[in-house]
């Protein structure tokens, strides 16, 4: 940089004041956080909820899910889980890719790939509960 004066020494200091953080990081890793804090019972309940019916028939496992109670978990298990993979791979995107054209479409798609994801499942879960 110059001036009329000659030119200007820039420490590194001042020229990263302003261009720091966008304030969002809080966020996501809040995020993160309460999201893999929801996800470990309800996996813990999957996990032991699908083993408890090894080899059991498909009409076992369709009055199982036809339960309220699991029907609810189950489409919170697949929410908090679509949630938690789309918000950490947004961070990694926003770290990782530097060119920003790129790095929106990325961020775009993987936010309808969740999406979409997510609504495929919970249907799925519907349609068994309900009596599909």
């Amino acid at each position: 940089m110059s001036s009329n004066n000659g030119p200007v020494l820039v420490t590194d200091l001042a020229r990263a004041r302003g261009l720091g953080a966008s304030h969002t990081g809080t966020d996501h890793w809040w995020t993160q956080r309460l999201t893999s804090l929801a996800l470990l019972p309800l996996s813990l309940w999957f996990i032991f909820s699908i083993a408890s019916m090894a080899g059991a028939s498909y009409i076992t496992v369709k009055l199982w899910l036809q339960s309220p109670c699991n029907a609810a978990l189950l489409i919170a298990l697949v929410l908090v889980m679509f949630h938690h993979a789309v918000s950490g791979l947004e961070v990694i995107f926003e770290d990782y890719i530097h060119c920003k054209c790129a790095k929106v479409t990325t961020i775009v798609a993987v936010k309808f790939a969740g999406a979409l994801g997510a609504i495929t499942c919970t249907v799925s879960v519907l349609k068994l509960a309900l009596g599909g």
